[in-house]
């Protein structure tokens, strides 16, 4: 049994959308699958993919992505209901939300937002960023509040005990996870990447593995003894920085 990782697979884009449903109904049947967020905001099309995702692997493991939270193209009345209906489909159609044990080794979703412990946003960003319009959130939300509102949900997966721990997110865990080669002109984004208490809630539960996505920029790196995977699909133009494709991040 093998455990590929994948996030940001985006098929409101054709091209992404016809390589999903390209995979092998056949050569993944055993196998388990990471897939750290962002399918598409649209929920036919997410029912659909949990669909055909479920044929083709043994287990899918999933999280919702800021893009899958977005509520502008749905009668839906804010992000968090759009959560628990996101909860209900994959329940639904047998994807799993949940932490799971396959023997030695245990796979543990962990939930965050974005909470500007990163750097402060630029003015800029707050204009060009779209989750600041696409989601909507109860009045008295904030970034702090919607980060600790998915936060506080894993707390009751940090006492998961397992010879070997795999935990996964969809936002950034920690800053340096970005390559050196960012231009500046993209760091603006940093703010908007993740919480420092998701590597906080990482450590507790002290994983190997840690997948994650949001930033498109695959990255494989070792920091503090532990392994850092991001195997993003990306936009069909970042062909650069995301090599499209699974990627197997460990066997059983």
């Amino acid at each position: 049994m093998k455990i590929f990782a994948l996030s940001d697979i985006h098929i409101d884009y054709e091209e992404n959308h016809k390589w999903l449903y390209s995979l092998s109904e056949y050569d993944y049947k055993d196998d388990i699958l990471i897939l750290a967020g962002d399918i598409t905001d649209i929920i036919p099309s997410l029912s659909k993919a949990f669909e055909a995702l479920k044929l083709k692997f043994h287990e899918v493991m999933y999280l919702p992505g800021n893009h899958d939270l977005w509520t502008y193209r749905n009668n839906i009345k804010n992000s968090i209901d759009k959560f628990n209906i996101i909860k209900k489909i994959a329940n639904d159609y047998g994807i799993n939300m949940k932490p799971a044990k396959f023997d030695s080794v245990s796979i543990i979703p962990l939930y965050g937002w974005f909470d500007f412990s990163f750097g402060q946003p630029s003015k800029e960003l707050l204009h060009i960023w779209l989750d600041f319009t696409a989601c909507k959130w109860p009045y008295d939300f904030d970034e702090t509040k919607i980060t600790h509102y998915f936060i506080s949900i894993n707390e009751e997966f940090l006492q998961t005990k397992n010879d070997f721990i795999i935990t996964y997110s969809h936002f950034l865990p920690r800053i340096d996870l970005m390559p050196i080669y960012i231009p500046p002109s993209k760091r603006l984004l940093y703010p908007v990447l993740g919480t420092t208490l998701l590597e906080e809630q990482i450590n507790v539960l002290d994983s190997q593995i840690h997948i994650y996505g949001h930033s498109h920029v695959n990255m494989h790196v070792n920091k503090d003894n532990r392994i850092y995977i991001n195997n993003a699909f990306g936009y069909p133009s970042e062909t650069r920085i995301t090599a499209k494709e699974l990627l197997c991040v460990f066997e059983l």
